[in-house]
């Protein structure tokens, strides 16, 4: 199966674009798949959708997670579909290969008066307040991912125009708008404590650390955490739950789910669709607690 995958990996790479951890990880697949085939004495051309369905059983009696195994079924499917496409083969064994469900578990939000709790924590005495305060603002304003805030750069900003450009999974950009706050606190930190931290090697980075350097994913975690404590939230508080919550009061205030899949950065609108099943949770508990015959 050697020169089938090389051919399934450069049209992953040339024709669908995807990200070289994606590839990386399909290859694994795929190669395990192929040693399988060979100690079962079997060929390309002799696979069965009982022999996937054999292989799947087989990847999760070795202990493979159900997302795992998920993911392998599915870079089967793509796989044995590319084949058929390419005339490899005359038929297809996995058309009807049955792709696991997986129990997805719902993100945790914070609700917006903890939200203002955690920015308020952000004393104006304390050390960089203003780069502080400007980086928990920009995560909830326009949900952005950790690593996206600690590279954004300055020439991708417009605070004039009120809008980011920023680099998401898959190395692909996109732009997202961001709220007066956040704007406010940026151009506060931009003109007053940004200036003091430029160092002689300092890059075009917006955030930066005491040393002139980019802003490290580590140290954004800290701060979340340091603040969150000072707050007073009961809530396991990370950065990633700015993004979760920014998504979710966005549905709950009537935002359309494209939009969101859009600001997010999602490939796939079924990722979104999460956050609908985290605002029905809250809409029961609400129903639940005040409705006198819930």
């Amino acid at each position: 199966m050697t020169a089938e995958i090389d051919a399934f990996l450069l049209f992953l790479a040339t024709e669908r674009g995807l990200s070289d951890n994606y590839q990386i990880s399909t290859r694994r697949s795929l190669e395990t798949f192929a040693a399988w085939l060979q100690a079962q004495s079997l060929d390309i051309s002799q696979v069965e959708a009982g022999h996937l369905s054999d292989f799947l059983a087989h990847r999760k009696r070795a202990g493979l997670a159900a997302a795992s195994i998920k993911a392998e079924a599915v870079a089967l499917r793509i796989f044995f579909r590319f084949l058929v496409a390419r005339k490899f083969l005359a038929r297809d064994p996995a058309e009807f290969i049955a792709i696991p469900r997986i129990e997805r578990y719902l993100p945790d939000t914070l609700n917006v008066p903890e939200v203002e709790r955690l920015l308020a924590a952000v004393g104006e005495a304390d050390p960089l307040a203003l780069r502080n305060r400007a980086i928990f603002e920009l995560l909830y304003a326009s949900g952005l991912r950790i690593s996206e805030l600690c590279n954004v750069r300055l020439e991708n900003l417009d605070l004039d125009e009120g809008w980011i450009r920023v680099t998401g999974k898959g190395n692909k950009t996109r732009i997202v708008p961001v709220g007066g706050k956040a704007r406010e606190a940026i151009a506060r930190y931009l003109a007053t404590e940004r200036p003091q931290l430029v160092a002689a090697k300092t890059g075009a980075e917006i955030f930066l650390s005491n040393n002139g350097k980019k802003l490290t994913r580590a140290r954004v975690w800290q701060l979340v955490k340091q603040y969150a404590d000072l707050a007073g939230l009961e809530a396991n508080v990370y950065p990633h739950l700015l993004r979760h919550s920014f998504a979710t009061h966005l549905l709950s205030n009537g935002a359309d789910l494209r939009v969101i899949q859009e600001l997010l950065g999602h490939a796939d609108i079924t990722t979104t669709e999460i956050y609908t099943h985290v605002d029905q949770r809250r809409l029961k508990a609400v129903h639940k607690k005040f409705h006198p015959r819930a």
